[in-house]
């Protein structure tokens, strides 16, 4: 099995692109620290996070309950109230919302941190950090940490701060183990690859967006380049880019792929890049090069594992330029920043 190992720098940095933390409190100073865990930083995250959280107030929703009440509140459940003959011990059943922080985005919250205090990996002083916590959540359910429905927890101004402390409950939660290497991560064989490329492809995307937003970053779907309009063209796959900049009149689509093997073997042994991938990337290309002219090029940008080949791709088919290339995770921030800004240099015409 090939692994990637990750810093835990840049587990930090991948995570506060992807969430647009780079500004919140305290960012600073976490970067700067050293961890020997990644468990740790997560726990430092979610110490500062919350705590800034506390003092600006967790976030509140409308809540619906039912309950018996001495005193009327919402509206009044007749049929049940009589059902359960609530009113010869003079109570009625009312149907009412509450303004309650008993949301699930704090239920995920308190249940990471739980969670968190029984891991070996996190020091003494930040568990006794999430203890003091813990009385701000009292009125919190706590649920299980598996039943966690992520793909639900919706956002808006009022609590997009929760973004990265729930980003990083999530991974908490999916299984990052660290390594017995300090400063290193592994992501042990049972963690969804659909989880790290899920988290991968926003980084990529929000470096761009912060550095570099005069190639309007985005992640826009291809439209077929049908010739002619069909009524079984709503049977054609969508095409949604993970990466799309724009420079001019020329776009450039990456393909962002974090895989545990980033090379396929071929019928002789030989390592080439993962066909399916290159097929992807190609019709992406091709369908957003309406005019034909080559205006349009395709990156498969790849996690780099430990493997011995890696993908090292750049030619030009029908016109297009094709490439794949590898970014290291495990190197200092400032050369993975440098290698994504080299990226770009595919707008030049």
């Amino acid at each position: 099995m090939i692994d990637r190992t990750i810093t835990i720098r840049n587990v930090y940095v991948m995570l506060a692109y992807a969430f647009r933390a780079m500004r919140s409190p305290g960012t600073d100073r976490i970067a700067a620290e050293r961890f020997d865990h990644l468990h740790d930083l997560l726990a430092e995250i979610l110490v500062r996070g919350l705590g800034a959280q506390v003092k600006r107030g967790l976030h509140h929703d409308f809540l619906h309950r039912s309950d018996e009440l001495a005193t009327v509140r919402g509206r009044v459940d007749v049929a049940r109230t009589a059902a359960a003959r609530s009113m010869t011990r003079g109570r009625l059943v009312c149907d009412f919302d509450d303004f309650d922080p008993d949301t699930p985005h704090n239920q995920a919250l308190k249940s990471v941190i739980v969670l968190l205090l029984r891991h070996s990996d996190v020091t003494l002083q930040r568990r006794n950090a999430l203890r003091r916590l813990l009385p701000y959540l009292d009125a919190v359910t706590l649920v299980d940490p598996t039943s966690i429905r992520w793909n639900t927890l919706t956002y808006h101004r009022a609590n997009s701060s929760y973004r990265l402390l729930l980003g990083v409950c999530e991974l908490i939660v999916r299984g990052l183990l660290p390594t017995e290497t300090a400063g290193t991560t592994e992501l042990t064989s049972w963690v969804s690859d659909d989880a790290m490329s899920s988290l991968y492809e926003r980084f990529l995307r929000e470096y761009y967006a912060v550095h570099h937003p005069e190639l309007s970053p985005a992640a826009p779907t291809v439209a077929w380049d049908l010739d002619q309009p069909s009524a079984f063209s709503g049977q054609l796959p969508v095409m949604r880019t993970d990466v799309t900049l724009r420079r001019g009149q020329r776009t450039l689509i990456i393909d962002a792929k974090y895989y545990g093997h980033s090379m396929q073997a071929g019928p002789w042994g030989k390592a080439t890049v993962h066909s399916t991938n290159l097929y992807q990337i190609l019709t992406y290309v091709k369908n957003e090069d309406v005019h034909r002219d080559g205006s349009v090029s395709g990156l498969l940008l790849y996690a780099r594992t430990d493997a011995a080949e890696q993908p090292d791709l750049d030619v030009v088919v029908q016109g297009n330029r094709i490439g794949a290339r590898t970014l290291d995770l495990n190197r200092p921030w400032e050369e993975l920043a440098m290698r994504l800004d080299e990226v770009c240099r595919w707008l030049e015409s």
